[in-house]
């Protein structure tokens, strides 16, 4: 008996050990297949993603936008933005202006011709802003007087300033009134 169960045992053996063989090579392959599967699904998603994302990576038109108003031709930021928001300052602090234009007219002092924004407060003083061109960064001087007095002094007006706007203009022309305290206290 001994002898017929060897037999059989090599072959249970042998048959356990190609079903080892075949499992281990299945698993391999399986594993083999999952990588391959992994890796095209990755590449696969890589590439919708891509594809997806290309209709978001198209620029899509900007709205223009709206030039700066110290970009405005010279006359409409005088006439709509200057004067405007001058006048609002100065009534803002009390005051009352008369009168206030734009001309193309001799500069106050230097008699030369140029851009002049004279404005007359009431009761208080009268100030001239000169513009030597039309356009805002040009050079520019400012002229103060008392009421009904011509001006004495001729001073140039920001010179120093590299972007001139709208803001700048108009603190630096109620700095020099306030220096000169016709509107009130430093």
């Amino acid at each position: 008996m001994e002898e017929n169960l060897e037999p059989n045992i090599e072959v249970n053996n042998e048959s356990t050990k190609s079903k080892n063989d075949s499992n281990s090579s299945e698993i391999k392959d399986n594993n083999e297949n999952e990588n391959n599967n992994s890796a095209k699904s990755n590449f696969v998603s890589k590439v919708d993603i891509k594809n997806d994302n290309n209709p978001l990576d198209k620029p899509s038109p900007k709205p223009k936008k709206e030039l700066p108003i110290e970009k405005k031709p010279f006359q409409d930021f005088i006439k709509n933005h200057l004067i405007p928001a001058l006048i609002g300052e100065i009534n803002q602090r009390g005051f009352e202006i008369n009168e206030i234009n734009l001309k193309n007219t001799k500069r106050p002092i230097a008699e030369d011709k140029c851009w002049v924004i004279n404005c007359e407060i009431k009761d208080t003083c009268s100030f001239w802003l000169s513009f030597e061109k039309e356009d805002i960064s040009s050079l520019k001087s400012i002229s103060l007087s008392k009421p009904n007095q011509k001006p004495s002094i001729i001073e140039s007006f920001l010179i120093d300033e590299k972007r001139i706007t709208l803001n700048l203009i108009i603190s630096r022309v109620l700095q020099r009134l306030n220096g000169q305290k016709l509107l009130g206290v430093n």
